[in-house]
């Protein structure tokens, strides 16, 4: 028997059981997932399209049914279906290779689930990048009885489109340059910055190796509302209340959404019942849902419209008919005004993604090196200095150097029955003290940072708007002391010049599972280290989403976690089996930032032929891309392959005077910023000769040092060290300057030298220009010291 849980209803504490046990009403669709050319964004492009369409249909359901759906693959490739926050049995929730077999070409999979539940909400495609080319669609499950008062439904499913290939999208992430911030205009190159006044700013950027702020990954040429950049429902009449179950099944986009007319009524969030709330101005992470009862004006038609979270782009929806009720606007984020926010506070950045133990995690270490540094803030009652005397006690007041951690999970076991808490003086479970008046700042998104509302979006203070405190829970869903918990400390970490996401510095591919014990509660902090958001989803349960209304805190599957700030979540362990929890920005995700939760039961039998290591790989593979200049004084190719911690790289450079030089090399990452190699150098001894060619093997260290320069220390196989430095700067929209300086001694360790010399020494330097004209061509002009002065193409591929 459960004791202590009061805000879940009974069938969501108990595990999912396959079959139709209980003999309930079935209905059946069928789902058939298929490539046709759409068009989406002016470009028609190859798409993946369910049942003809992007999105897939609405599948309507009422709680107490048993769903029966029947998807047939008619592509190529193999795919699947994941049913996101549906609570189901652990076969059905759709990861290939984790829970459900792949749906193979030419085949059709039967999923089967007790409906169990009410509310807004979604599937998509759990293989590879697939969900961004269309597979999703919307879950509409009315309740038994009707709980809200409104007259009608509408589902407005919210997503981002790219004419690209998605795998080329995150190639090119990997690759990295500035022009998917130049195309859509949110580039902050050094003219502007130095303009505004942030010189300094920028320069405590790149110490910290970081670019600048950064909202958004990808340049997206529409964004779209049930498939459409506008769209009119005209059906609407005068006087009727409708309920927009509104769903961001973007790939990678979170929106703004706001409403013309009267204020309208949110009174649900990812399928859940909050207690209704006014407001119109709402932030929708990706893999959310939110329902608004909006009540559709006289002789107007009401403007639903969303804009993406960087200002890149917008869609609208209208309701009803006649003169247009606009929705208000919502100011483009100012990031050269973050920079210089960021920067007056003691705030260390570029948290590493790639620890060097990664069998080894040091969650509090990393925590306390990294992210906010608020020394003279009261953290919940604990004073700072309290946790610098004793580094493994975290914020909520328990001493982790006494519990036992576990390898990554970062767990720490505490039977709270055995915990004083006269001493830590908890308020339910919002983790308030009682001499202070304000919520715990992990669990409210740094309310003291709300000072210059007015500003909006502007500067540090955006991230007071990114909270939960407006969700409400209708009934408590506190859980009772005499429940044990399990504490896990999550640091999500990042590199966006590797383009590499984690958590703990440790991506999927070398972490352990996380261990859920059956029965107990586990509760999951998340600690924001990085400048993008984070909507992390768990499969298969609902957690508790900690806020300022504390026994009343709102359930959710998906939660989105704000840069540089912290949420904790804490769920009931009543499922089996192991289950997929990520960060829901596709990008990120296939990046590395994903765990396998486990019950640490038998493996299902039927998953024997697909195993798990397929999923794993996924997030490690190899990508490649180059680089080909050809100019009037020289051409340079390099090519670079590379996934987690290996790169193979090949460099060629052949100049006018036939000066040849090339160079082959594997490399491995130890953490994000220093890897060694080894390799082979081939060039000509003498110019304007290419008779007698040089070989060497090659070995050294390349570090990405403070303020982004590129550092290559090598020995040769002739015993002559080598150092070289590497630098690129926008200067200006498009316009990027660049230089590299190489200085070469041999002692005559195995070389001989002119008679009276002790050393020789080659140095090498070039400067030059370059102008982006689109994603993969720029123009180019460099001096070089050995080749002189020319101009020409840059092909990037």
């Amino acid at each position: 028997m459960i004791v202590g849980v009061t805000g879940y209803a009974q069938q969501e504490l108990e595990a999912s059981v396959e079959g139709n046990v209980n003999d309930l009403p079935v209905r059946e669709y069928q789902l058939t997932i298929d490539q046709e050319k759409v068009n989406k964004a002016g470009k028609e492009v190859m798409g993946m399209t369910v049942n003809g369409g992007i999105p897939g249909p609405t599948l309507e359901f009422t709680e107490g049914e048993y769903a029966v759906i029947y998807v047939e693959n008619k592509m190529d490739v193999e795919t699947s279906i994941h049913w996101h926050g549906m609570l189901l049995p652990n076969f059905f929730d759709g990861v290939p290779y984790l829970t459900t077999p792949p749906i193979k070409p030419g085949t059709t999979f039967k999923y089967e689930f007790e409906i169990k539940q009410n509310g807004t909400y979604w599937y998509h495609s759990h293989t590879m990048l697939q969900e961004q080319s269309g597979v999703f669609g919307s879950l509409l499950i009315h309740p038994k009885e009707k709980e809200l008062e409104y007259d009608k439904d509408l589902v407005l499913v919210l997503s981002d489109w790219t004419n690209e290939k998605p795998k080329d999208v995150l190639r090119f992430l990997k690759r990295g340059t500035e022009w998917y911030n130049i195309k859509k205009g949110t580039a902050t190159p050094l003219n502007q910055v130095i303009k505004r006044g942030a010189f300094g700013a920028q320069l405590d950027f790149w110490r910290q190796r970081m670019e600048g702020a950064d909202i958004a990954d990808i340049y997206y040429p529409a964004f779209l509302i049930n498939g459409e950049e506008k769209i009119e429902y005209p059906e609407f009449k005068p006087g009727e209340k409708v309920r927009l179950r509104i769903i961001d099944g973007s790939a990678s986009t979170s929106f703004w959404m706001t409403f013309g007319g009267e204020t309208p009524t949110l009174v649900s969030a990812d399928g859940k019942n909050v207690v209704p709330v006014k407001r119109n101005k709402t932030f929708i992470g990706v893999a959310e849902t939110y329902d608004f009862i909006v009540e559709i004006p006289e002789n107007r038609k009401m403007e639903f419209k969303i804009m993406a979270q960087d200002g890149s782009g917008t869609a609208s929806a209208f309701l009803g008919q006649g003169e247009v009720l606009p929705a208000p606007d919502v100011p483009r984020p100012d990031k050269i005004g973050m920079m210089q926010k960021m920067a007056k506070m003691d705030m260390k950045m570029g948290a590493p993604a790639l620890q060097s133990r990664p069998n080894h995690p040091e969650p509090y270490k990393l925590k306390e090196k990294w992210g906010m540094q608020m020394d003279n803030m009261d953290h919940g009652g604990m004073k700072m200095e309290d946790k610098k005397q004793n580094p493994e006690m975290d914020h909520s007041g328990m001493d982790h150097s006494k519990m036992k951690m576990e390898k990554d999970s970062s767990m720490a076991k505490m039977d709270h029955s055995q915990m004083d808490h006269s001493k830590m003086k908890m308020k339910n479970d919002t983790m308030k003290m009682s001499n202070s008046d304000k919520p715990n700042q992990e669990m409210n998104g740094m309310s003291e940072m709300k000072k210059d509302s007015k500003e909006g979006m502007q500067g540090m203070d955006m991230f007071s708007e990114y909270n939960y405190d407006y969700l409400k829970a209708p009934e408590k869903t506190e859980f009772n002391d005499s429940i044990p918990v399990t504490n896990v400390l999550l640091n999500l970490t990042g590199n966006m010049n590797r383009y590499i996401w984690s958590m703990n510095g440790v991506t999927l591919s070398e972490a352990d599972k996380i261990k859920i014990k059956g029965d107990e509660v586990t509760r999951i902090t998340f600690n924001n280290l990085t400048m993008m958001h984070h909507p992390m989803h768990l499969h298969g349960h609902f957690f508790r989403v900690l806020n300022k209304n504390g026994e009343y805190s709102p359930l959710k599957h998906t939660v989105n976690v704000p840069p540089m700030q912290e949420v904790t979540i804490e769920f009931y362990g009543n499922e089996y089996g192991d289950w997929f929890f990520h960060c829901h920005i596709l990008y990120h995700m296939d990046a590395g930032m994903a765990r396998i939760v486990s019950y640490d039961t038998k493996r299902d039998e039927r998953m024997e032929p697909f195993p798990v290591s397929n999923l794993v790989r996924e997030t490690n593979k190899f990508y490649t891309w180059g680089m080909l200049d050809a100019a009037s004084h020289m051409t340079e190719l390099n090519v670079v392959s590379s996934n987690v911690r290996n790169q193979f790289t090949a460099l060629a450079e052949y100049g006018w005077n036939q000066n040849l030089e090339a160079e082959f090399s594997y490399e491995y990452y130890i953490n994000d910023w220093v890897r060694l190699f080894g390799g082979v150098n081939v060039e000509n001894e003498m110019e304007n000769s290419m008779d007698e060619l040089s070989t060497t093997a090659i070995g050294g260290l390349r570090y990405f040092t403070p303020y982004m320069f590129s550092l290559d220390v090598r020995l040769d196989s002739k015993l002559r060290p080598q150092i070289s430095l590497a630098r690129e700067i926008m200067i200006f929209p498009r316009l990027a300057v660049f230089g590299e300086y190489e200085f070469q001694a041999d002692f005559g360790w195995v070389n001989d030298l002119e008679e009276g010399k002790d050393f020789e020494n080659e140095q090498t330097w070039s400067a030059g220009l370059e102008y982006f004209l689109s994603k993969n061509f720029s123009l180019m002009g460099s001096y070089d010291n050995r080749f002189g002065a020319g101009g020409g193409l840059s092909f990037k591929f």
